[in-house]
């Protein structure tokens, strides 16, 4: 039987492929890849990683905020700045080319609500995909599969991967 990689796709301006290289002192180590770069980001920890995707996101204004910084007087003229040409120099097969040494993950962010995130994300070595609701949830995800690759025989934890949902 053959392997389909049904799930590897990006299907959005703003899908990044996450490298997860280290999980050392439990932050989460590696490399952020985007359509608009050639390089990548590299993170030591889930707080770089999350401000550089928001940054991602503001900067294609998409998926939208529903909720914006206030700023009033000059502060708000500096908002209101010129559509920037937003070209892809990466194309989607190479970001799905990208993978890390303890884990690989395809981001879509679909919503910024409630000030966090609601989306999919695909653990490309397992061709799974699970629905998250919030950026804690989705790093908690990609904690527990790198758990799982380092410590496979413990099985405890809020791996919610395995969960069959229909």
């Amino acid at each position: 039987m053959e392997n389909k990689r049904t799930q590897w796709y990006i299907g959005a301006p703003n899908g990044v492929v996450l490298c997860i290289n280290g999980f050392e002192d439990n932050e989460l180590q590696g490399i952020l890849y985007h359509s608009y770069s050639e390089e990548g980001f590299e993170f030591t920890n889930a707080e770089q990683m999350t401000f550089t995707m928001e940054k991602l996101y503001n900067w294609l204004n998409f998926p939208h905020r529903t909720t914006n910084e206030r700023t009033f007087g000059q502060e708000e003229k500096k908002i209101r700045r010129m559509e920037v040409e937003r070209k892809k120099v990466m194309s989607d097969e190479s970001l799905l080319s990208k993978h890390g040494d303890m884990g690989s993950f395809i981001i879509r962010v679909q919503h910024r609500q409630n000030s966090s995130w609601q989306g999919r994300i695909t653990w490309m070595e397992q061709d799974k995909t699970v629905y998250f609701r919030s950026i804690w949830e989705m790093i908690k995800l990609i904690e527990s599969a790198v758990d799982t690759v380092s410590k496979p025989e413990d099985e405890e934890g809020e791996a919610s991967w395995f969960e069959e949902k229909e």
